[in-house]
């Protein structure tokens, strides 16, 4: 009868174990053979020269990290890279911010049509903007240059010009992902107590006071979350508009870390090139997170 009683608290207590272990173990297993697997297997890949052909990969050890760090294309793609970034954050972080607060707090009437316009690009793909600015950039034809134009401007060929093309392929990019983020931001707004802001105007307070001194340190989580989803995602989201219109030209003016990843696997048959870019590529989107973590966390308001 003793043995039955000490049995029970600990069958219990395993079974308080066994059952979230359950619960969790589909999704572990896909993350693990989704997300780490291929992590260890680029690790490893990044020490081995491959083509992709050969049946034995030949160790090189850290060789893949030294050519890349010494070649004048990665750091080009680095600072590319860099560039698509800081154009990114203006567009999806800063502009989306200030259109969620007019669109929340300074229209009233159809909201519901500004907010479903402005969403209405991110059902979108990628392939399917990128074709409609390659009509909209056309240098002979396109009605952004007819514009240009007609207004006396000069009319650059974007897609073929160094110092254009770089801008004109982030404008796709924040063009397809800018209605999520407004939709993201606007429902942080939308949390601000209303009691705040009507306290605010009755202390004669402007749009612009009642922005920054209270809706903007209330949302600072949700815009902590778009910003790095826009420095992590947005990267990777510019892959498509450079692969389908510049292919990283002209004169790699146009490439960044990722699609120099996709050069290096799948034009110069490099894998283990193409695994070490990757490796340094995740380790610096890692400081970047980390960095964020320490500077930016500290000026976060959570409300609970």
């Amino acid at each position: 009868m003793k043995i039955a009683r000490e049995t029970r608290p600990r069958f219990a207590a395993i079974k308080s174990y066994l059952v979230p272990g359950g619960c969790l173990a589909p999704a572990l297993a896909f993350l693990a053979l989704f997300t780490f697997w291929p992590l260890v297997s680029t690790l490893k890949l990044s020490f081995y020269q491959w083509n992709m052909v050969s049946p034995t990969p030949k160790w090189v050890g850290l060789t893949n990290y030294l050519e890349i760090l010494r070649s004048r294309e990665f750091w080009l793609a680095f600072w590319h890279t860099l560039e698509y970034t800081l154009i990114l954050l203006a567009l999806n972080l800063a502009l989306p911010y200030i259109t969620a607060y007019i669109l929340s707090r300074l229209v009233v009437k159809g909201q519901n049509f500004y907010r479903a316009l402005i969403f209405l690009p991110s059902v979108l793909s990628l392939a399917v903007a990128a074709v409609i600015f390659l009509w909209l950039y056309n240098p002979l034809a396109g009605p952004v240059n007819a514009l240009l134009r007609l207004l006396g401007l000069p009319a650059p060929p974007w897609l073929s010009s160094y110092g254009w093309v770089i801008p004109a392929l982030t404008v796709i990019t924040a063009w397809k992902s800018f209605g999520y983020n407004f939709i993201v931001l606007l429902a942080g707004m939308v949390a601000v107590p209303q009691e705040l802001i009507e306290a605010a105007r009755l202390e004669k307070a402007s749009n612009w006071q009642i922005f920054w001194w209270i809706v903007r340190p209330l949302t600072s989580g949700t815009a902590l979350y778009v910003l790095v989803m826009t420095v992590i995602i947005g990267s990777q989201y510019v892959f498509v508009p450079i692969q389908m219109l510049t292919n990283g030209g002209p004169d790699q003016a146009s490439t960044n870390l990722v699609f120099l990843i996709y050069q290096y696997a799948f034009n110069f048959f490099q894998a283990g090139k193409a695994a070490a870019a990757a490796v340094i590529t995740l380790v610096i989107f890692g400081g970047l997170l980390f960095l964020q973590k320490r500077v930016l966390e500290k000026g976060v308001y959570y409300e609970n």
